[in-house]
């Protein structure tokens, strides 16, 4: 089965990772960000979010990832001298097929990219427990919070596998590696590793080595 139709979207760079499923909250004060939020509150739909890996997110000249994800406006909270206060949620992985410029706003073609876990496994559960077991350790160190016993991660395998990624604390180049593995089994697979290493490394901290 072949990739869907390429289609024009609106692209938000960032130094930060969005996953499908996961919510982010944006200060938008740059004014081509502000045209862009302004055209997806008057019915343009969502944009785009992608990984910075060199620049700055404000003046443009950045460099950019090509796989990211697609997220729609929750809430938009608007301040007098233009600026916006967003909720976003993410929704689909995307792949920027061809960058369109950045007038008024960066713009780009995409294709859905985003195979969905449709049946909860072995892994899922491993994966479950692994990041579960991190935040425990990390809350030690008052690192990060542990996950309460009762929290759903979420109410599809999908979902559940992609908080998973959201709550695991790697960095943003990890979040990369996740968001772009080629399918559900990978991605799993990959966070279970990377987890188990900063696992690792916590343990060997709270011995005292």
């Amino acid at each position: 089965m072949g990739m869907a139709r390429a289609r024009h979207l609106a692209m938000f760079p960032l130094s930060a990772v969005l996953f499908p499923h996961e919510r982010m909250a944006l200060h938008v004060f740059e004014p081509r960000y502000r045209a862009l939020v302004d055209d997806c509150l008057a019915g343009a739909g969502g944009f785009g979010v992608v990984l910075i890996t060199r620049g700055s997110e404000v003046g443009g000249g950045d460099e950019r990832v090509d796989v990211g994800t697609e997220a729609s406006i929750e809430t938009a909270q608007p301040f007098t001298d233009g600026r916006w206060h967003l909720a976003v949620r993410g929704q689909r992985r995307i792949r920027v097929t061809r960058w369109l410029g950045d007038d008024p706003y960066p713009r780009a073609l995409v294709e859905d990219s985003s195979p969905a876990l449709t049946e909860p496994g072995d892994l899922l559960a491993v994966a479950e427990a692994e990041v579960r077991r991190v935040r425990a350790l990390l809350s030690e160190l008052d690192g990060a919070p542990a996950v309460p016993a009762t929290f759903s991660f979420g109410a599809t395998p999908d979902e559940v596998a992609w908080g998973l990624c959201a709550s695991a604390p790697v960095n943003s180049f990890d979040r990369q590696l996740l968001l772009e593995a080629l399918g559900p089994a990978e991605r799993l697979s990959l966070l279970v590793d990377l987890v188990r290493a900063v696992s690792d490394d916590v343990g060997r901290i709270l011995a005292g080595g």
